[in-house]
């Protein structure tokens, strides 16, 4: 099976901790080697401790999902014989209260496919929808168990 690695940096920029005047921002290093710059979601911890133009780890997950449910479309619509040309997801994800704890409670995909001559009909676009939701990775992942090594 394959494995994914992932480096998150982030070191005390010289603020007062103990304050809570760090800053939340961070590298993230992809196993191929792009270093992207993350932070905590201005929503969550408020400018200047946040980076607004960095990656979040809510924006993370709606991406993931996303670009996951994307791979597996095309995918699909490949082997039923059609021939996309473009595809643009604008998703959006939404925070709700639950047992008192934040969480990411809905994902809404918004693709808009642009198909070559003799694309599929509305039917066939909802099943090819339908089967990459089924084969996302990361939708098949929402319950994961998660362990913290220390």
């Amino acid at each position: 099976m394959a494995e994914y690695v992932v480096d998150v940096r982030w070191a005390l920029d010289g603020a007062d901790f103990k304050a809570n005047t760090y800053s939340r921002a961070h590298e993230i290093v992809l196993d191929g080697g792009i270093t992207v710059p993350g932070s905590a979601s201005p929503h969550v911890v408020p400018l200047p401790h946040s980076v607004e133009a960095a990656l979040d780890p809510e924006e993370a997950y709606v991406s993931a999902l996303s670009a996951c449910h994307m791979l597996w479309f095309l995918d699909h619509a490949r082997r039923a014989g059609y021939v996309v040309e473009r595809y643009v997801d604008k998703a959006t994800g939404r925070m709700s209260r639950k047992d008192g704890k934040m969480w990411v409670s809905h994902v809404v995909l918004n693709p808009v496919i642009a198909w070559a001559a003799g694309g599929p009909d509305a039917d066939a676009v909802a099943v090819l929808h339908h089967k990459a939701h089924e084969d996302c990775f990361i939708a098949n992942s929402v319950l994961t168990e998660v362990t913290v090594s220390a």
